[in-house]
Formats: C-alpha cells, sequence, structure tokens
C-alpha cells in the first residue's frame, strides 16, 4: 500500500513537471531573440554573408601566384619517333612527360585592388543586410506579440460580456414569471447570449490564428500549447513624444541601417567603375615554366654508315629527368588598342549603376524623412485616439448600468438595453484595439530614433 501511494505522488509530480512545460509562457524578449536565431529569412541573408566572405578570399587570391602542374605517359605503337633521339623506328614504346608552370600579375590596372576593396565593402554590405532582416524580424514579432494579446484580451471580454449576458437571462426570466416584462425581452436576451456565444467562438479562433501567425514567425511547431506572457500596459516609458519629428529624423540618419545599406551599395558601385577604367590599361604579367621527357624504349646503337651494331637499354628515369629538362620564363605585356568598345561600354554601364546608387541613397533619406515624419503623428494620433476610446468606455459604462438599473424596474424594454450593451461592448473593444494600436506605433517610433525593440 505504501509502494503504491509512493508511485502515485511520484507519477503526479512528473505530470505536475509535464504540464507547468508545456504551458510555459513566453515574454517579448525571448520571442525576438528566438526568431533571429531560427527565422528562415535570417538564415538565409546569414548565407549571403558567408558568400561574401568566399568572394573576398577569391579576392585576395588574385595576388597569389598561380601554380599549374602536368603530367602525361603514353604508348606509342608502330612506326614512331623516338622523341628523345628524334630517329623512326617500328615498334612499342612508352613516354613520360612533366611540367610545371607559374604565374604572376605584376600589373592589372589596379583592378585586383579594386576587387578587394570592392569585396571588403561587399561583406559589410552583406553584415548590414543581416542587421536589417533582424530588425524587420524583431519588429513583426513584437506586433504578432501585441497581437496575441489583443486577442486573449478581446477574449476575455467577450467571456465577462457572455456571463453578464447569461445572469441577465436569468434575471429577465424572473421578471416575465412575476409579470414584470412581455415574454418578448427573454426571447431577445436569449438572442443575446447567442451571439454572444458566437463572438466567443470567432474571438477564440481570432487567438489561435494570432498564436500560430507569431509561432511561424519564431519558426515553433507546437503552437497549440503556444502561449505568451500577459500584463503589457500602455505608456510611453522612453517620452519618445516628447522629441520632435526632426530631432527624431537627425538621430534615425546617424543608426538606420537601410541608409547604411544604400551608403554601401554606392561605395561598391564607385569601385565598379575603378575595375571597369582598369579595362583600359596594359596589363603586365610574369611567368616561368618548366618540362621534361622521359622514354623507356631501348636506343639503337649505329655506325657511321647508320648500320645497327647494338641495343642499349633506356637511360634511368631521374636521370633522363634531369638531362631532358627545359625551362622559360619572361614577362607578356598586353596593351588595349580595340576590343569592339567592350572596355568603353563596361565603364558606361558601371556609371550608369553609379547614377543609380546616388538616386537609391537620395531615395531611401526621403523615404526615412517621411517614414519618421509618419510615425510620429501616427502615434500621437493613436495616443488621442485611446485616451478618448478611455472617456467613451466609462461613458458608455455609466450608461449601460443606468440603462440596466431601468430595465430591473421594467422602465426600459430589451432591446434599448441590448443597444445600449452593444455600444458597450463596441467602446471596450475599441479600447482594446487603440491600446495595442498606440503601444505598436510607439515601438516603430523608438525603433527610428535607436531604441531597440527589446533593451539587453
Amino acid at each position: 500500500m505504501g509502494n503504491k501511494i509512493y508511485y502515485s505522488l511520484i507519477l503526479l509530480l512528473l505530470c505536475s513537471i509535464s504540464f507547468q512545460a508545456q504551458t510555459k509562457k513566453w515574454t517579448l524578449k525571448e520571442c525576438v531573440n528566438y526568431a533571429i536565431q531560427n527565422n528562415i529569412s535570417i538564415k538565409q541573408t546569414a548565407l549571403d554573408t558567408e558568400t561574401a566572405t568566399i568572394d573576398r578570399k577569391g579576392a585576395i587570391g588574385n595576388f597569389l601566384p598561380s601554380l599549374n602542374a602536368n603530367a602525361s605517359h603514353s604508348w606509342n605503337i608502330g612506326l614512331n619517333q623516338d622523341i628523345t633521339t628524334g630517329l623512326l623506328q617500328n615498334k612499342t614504346t612508352q613516354f613520360t612527360s612533366a611540367g610545371a608552370s607559374v604565374g604572376v600579375d605584376i600589373y592589372r590596372g589596379l583592378q585586383n585592388q579594386n576587387t578587394l576593396r570592392k569585396a571588403n565593402l561587399a561583406i559589410v554590405a552583406s553584415k548590414y543586410q543581416l542587421l536589417k532582416m533582424q530588425e524587420d524580424i524583431a519588429l513583426n514579432v513584437a506586433n504578432a506579440f501585441l497581437q496575441v494579446l489583443f486577442s486573449k484580451e478581446n477574449l476575455k471580454v467577450q467571456k465577462d460580456q457572455l456571463a453578464i449576458n447569461e445572469k441577465q437571462l436569468l434575471r429577465s426570466q424572473e421578471l416575465v414569471q412575476a409579470g414584470s416584462i412581455p415574454r418578448g425581452d427573454l426571447l431577445d436576451a436569449k438572442a443575446t447570449v447567442a451571439a454572444d456565444n458566437q463572438k466567443l467562438i470567432a474571438a477564440d479562433n481570432a487567438l489561435l490564428i494570432s498564436k500560430l501567425s507569431l509561432s511561424q514567425l519564431l519558426q515553433l511547431k507546437d503552437f497549440e500549447n503556444f502561449d505568451i506572457e500577459d500584463g503589457t500596459e500602455v505608456k510611453d516609458e522612453n517620452n519618445i513624444l516628447a522629441q520632435t519629428p526632426s530631432s527624431i529624423y537627425d538621430k534615425a540618419k546617424e543608426s538606420r541601417t537601410e541608409l547604411k545599406i544604400a551608403q554601401t551599395n554606392l561605395e561598391i558601385a564607385a569601385k565598379n567603375v575603378a575595375i571597369a577604367k582598369g579595362g583600359f590599361q596594359p596589363t603586365l604579367q610574369g611567368f616561368y615554366n618548366f618540362n621534361t621527357r622521359i622514354s623507356y624504349a631501348d636506343i639503337a646503337l649505329r655506325d657511321s654508315n647508320g648500320a645497327v651494331i647494338g641495343v642499349q637499354s633506356a637511360p634511368p628515369f631521374w636521370d633522363q629527368f634531369s638531362d631532358n629538362k627545359g625551362q622559360s620564363f619572361g614577362a607578356q605585356l598586353s596593351i588595349p588598342i580595340f576590343n569592339g568598345f567592350s572596355a568603353r561600354n563596361n565603364v558606361e554601364r558601371s556609371k550608369v549603376n553609379l547614377e543609380k546608387s546616388k538616386i537609391a541613397l537620395e531615395q531611401q533619406d526621403l523615404n526615412l524623412e517621411r517614414n519618421v515624419y509618419t510615425a510620429f503623428t501616427d502615434a500621437k494620433g493613436a495616443l488621442n485616439a485611446h485616451e478618448s476610446s478611455l472617456i467613451a468606455l466609462e461613458s458608455r459604462q455609466a450608461a449601460y448600468d443606468y440603462a440596466k438599473e431601468k430595465y430591473d424596474v421594467g422602465l426600459m424594454n430589451s432591446f434599448d438595453l441590448n443597444q445600449s450593451q452593444t455600444l458597450l461592448s463596441n467602446a471596450q473593444s475599441e479600447v482594446l484595439r487603440s491600446k495595442y494600436d498606440y503601444i505598436f506605433k510607439i515601438k516603430i517610433l523608438e525603433f527610428y530614433f535607436g531604441i531597440p525593440i527589446i533593451k539587453n
């Protein structure tokens, strides 16, 4: 009996631990950090950074000499010329040849130097792109997180509203039985409860969908057991609205990643122009070649008249390798004179892309200014809307309480009560909507001011 109680307690403890693990609630910071580490788009952008690093290695390799080796072994059957003696003989012979070559760029119109500088800039640009993707994902996660909070609070409002109307239904049944109100009011109360059940189902589905959206951003599969931490308050903790739009814009120009990306792309375009101009300049290359050959055929010994007087075995391998070796070295100068306008077109094309990059940088600056001023206006408007919704909710709550008192004493019919209740429900929903709309727009404004979504 004692063992059964002991094992039952162990099982109960394990179940409790499992339930707590399943109902872990995620904070906004945990969601953002997890998304940055696991989001697919971020992983893909991180691979672009690796590609840029590989390209830089290739640019460094342009400064290093190229070394190539070659070797071949062949069998010749029939009448062949001995490549070592130069005599024609009808026999089967074997030959081995080997060689190596070294080449180095001495001057290429500074193309190698500019290519390396461009590769370094490409790494910087790819890192900015990764940072931009992380910032976008963090902003999307924050928006999805707030949407879940809104859905949870909206579901709670619908549950409370249903509970109130169920009590009202019971009260209506009592008043009908007492003859204080007509039976039609009871039917209206039943219809209201049925409508509230529909709203509750819709709110529950909306919560499930919002959790699904957030879990997909986090790359989580078990979204049904996923939940977040509640308790978000509406406040401008950094007093960002005390700033002016121009000061926020000036701060944004110093830190916004999209401007840094555009500026880096402009520098890359300038390097492309320099690389293309290098095609007009001469190139100078140094080279060194080594080769040797080995024959495995016996050598015929002949007298002064050409008659064969004997056969001598082929010299040893390494002796032939040394005796038959040859070397060459020098420098090759190439001067471009005419290449079908190829170099000129490359320069012109690069200049066009440079102008495009300049325009793109100007456009990003204009977009940033517009976005900052829009975000500031939206945040102030959201604050005013939320404050107005709170005042409206207070008035609607007082109106509903007064209507309910009149209904309870038979001075108001159910239709007018339901109208007051609908207005109250709409006011509650508007408070929730304006609350999270304000929180998100404050986050956007802080984002432009250089305040991260999540503080470490």
